[in-house]
């Protein structure tokens, strides 16, 4: 069997507008229409929080791929009005929706799509099967990434595992959260959601911890690449943390 190159470690942020990082990240002056362009000069990715809140346009899609350099990659996260449903397996119609609301313009920028299960709900292995039969594998003929992101400690089990791996579903990692930590391997990349920044460290993170979130991150590409993203915890230090752990990684 041929051996699988290493993969690639991109290290990112949630989102680019948030108020607490201009002239801390965002040069004093630079205009808000100037962030995304910015942000994308000092990372290697973003996940977009934007479309979990409402559909957006595939002009707007358009617009972020001609914005940003030809490495980088985006990850997209999915649309409350799909992941909140009773029943995520009713959730179909909605579903395409999305995937048809012009995430194709990303081109080779579009990354994993983080399908983020609301912490309340718990493992249903017949409703999450039938949800992920409704992921489909391409979208116009570009291979899609898709990554479940529970947030309940029931997802924890074997069974939930082995219907990623079936559904060829990455399992997203949460870590220094008060979500469980999930560290199961089924598919060739992963997907990990680092939340606890500290207002009181300049970086977000002490060498110390960044440097074994980079040891772990580093662990992992031999599995493929790797989507790594600073989210919430002391949200305007995460720009810091993300530069610095990619500066490390240089």
């Amino acid at each position: 069997m041929a051996k699988r190159n290493a993969g690639k470690i991109f290290v990112g942020i949630g989102g680019w507008n948030f108020a607490p990082w201009r002239g801390s990240f965002y040069p004093k002056g630079l205009t808000q229409a100037k962030e995304l362009q910015f942000a994308s000069s000092k990372l290697t990715s973003i996940e977009i929080n934007s479309t979990f809140y409402g559909l957006q346009k595939p002009a707007t899609f358009q617009k972020w791929h001609d914005e940003t350099p030809d490495e980088f990659v985006f990850s997209v996260k999915a649309p409350r009005f799909v992941m909140l449903r009773k029943n995520l397996a009713e959730g179909g119609p909605g579903l395409k929706r999305f995937l048809e609301s012009g995430l194709r313009n990303l081109g080779e920028k579009l990354g994993p799509i983080n399908w983020q299960i609301d912490a309340n709900k718990s493992f249903d292995a017949r409703e999450i099967a039938a949800f992920l039969e409704l992921l489909p594998r391409k979208l116009e003929g570009h291979a899609l990434r898709h990554a479940l992101e529970p947030r309940h400690k029931s997802f924890d089990n074997e069974e939930f595992f082995a219907l990623a791996r079936k559904h060829e579903v990455a399992i997203v990692e949460a870590g220094d959260s008060d979500h469980p930590r999930i560290q199961a391997r089924t598919v060739p990349f992963s997907y990990l959601r680092v939340m606890g920044t500290k207002a009181d460290a300049p970086k977000g993170y002490t060498p110390a911890a960044l440097a074994s979130w980079l040891k772990h991150a580093q662990t992992l590409t031999p599995e493929g690449d790797v989507f790594f993203y600073f989210i919430s915890g002391a949200k305007e230090r995460n720009p810091q943390a993300a530069m610095a752990l990619l500066e490390a990684l240089q």
